[in-house]
């Protein structure tokens, strides 16, 4: 295939979707990997509008062999992958002394543990000049004691995306989190679409002064 393929992990509305249909306005095709059929099949039918190829899977994010095996069936079906973009995460509501150790390793496994089924799984399909970008969150800095897992997740996943972007730098491949700082809303600055333009741009970047975390303050 000649147009360049990005893979949404954990794709639905919000930063997702719109992060999709930005890459789809710049040419891509698009894998979509979710666990909500409907959410898919729609978002699939407004990049399809865009002139996108597109294709979708349903997984849990947190069954690595499921997870994996879909990343896989992408790169197989369309020989490459050149952006994997990973954005999701569970937000429960519980503070530190409500929150259970298996309940914090249920939310690292989908918020941080599904990077790294999802970079491995695409990595064969993957060469110089291809990007993985992921949705960070201020949680990481500033975590909030009545989601605590959330800041745990967001903490660990800007320290993964580190790891994984000094591993694949000597291969040139490049890995990226924006931090965003500020709530998601319908309006201003922090709407998904906002996100997702900071996110391409983050993608974008000159190799030359590559950061593997930026910051998106609106």
């Amino acid at each position: 295939m000649s147009r360049p393929v990005i893979v949404v992990v954990g794709a639905g509305p919000g930063v997702s979707g719109s992060v999709a249909r930005a890459f789809a306005r710049e040419g891509y095709d698009v894998g979509l990997l979710g666990l909500d059929e409907e959410q898919l099949v729609r978002l699939a039918g407004e990049l399809e509008a865009l002139g996108a190829t597109v294709g979708h899977a349903v997984a849990d994010l947190t069954d690595a062999e499921a997870a994996g095996a879909a990343v896989r069936r992408f790169g197989e079906h369309t020989g490459r992958i050149d952006v994997l973009h990973f954005n999701p995460s569970a937000y429960r509501e519980k503070d530190p002394l409500q929150l259970s150790v298996s309940e914090l390793l249920e939310d690292a496994t989908l918020g941080v543990g599904a990077l790294l089924v999802a970079v491995q799984a695409a990595r064969p399909f993957m060469s110089a000049g291809a990007r993985v970008t992921a949705t960070g969150s201020m949680a990481a800095d500033q975590p909030s004691a009545r989601a605590a897992s959330l800041g745990v997740q967001k903490a660990g996943l800007r320290n993964l995306v580190q790891s994984l972007d000094a591993t694949l730098e000597p291969d040139g491949i490049r890995a990226v989190s924006v931090t965003v700082r500020g709530v998601l809303a319908k309006d201003g600055p922090f709407t998904p679409d906002r996100v997702a333009e900071a996110i391409l741009a983050a993608a974008r970047q000159d190799e030359d002064g590559w950061r593997s975390e930026i910051p998106y303050v609106g």
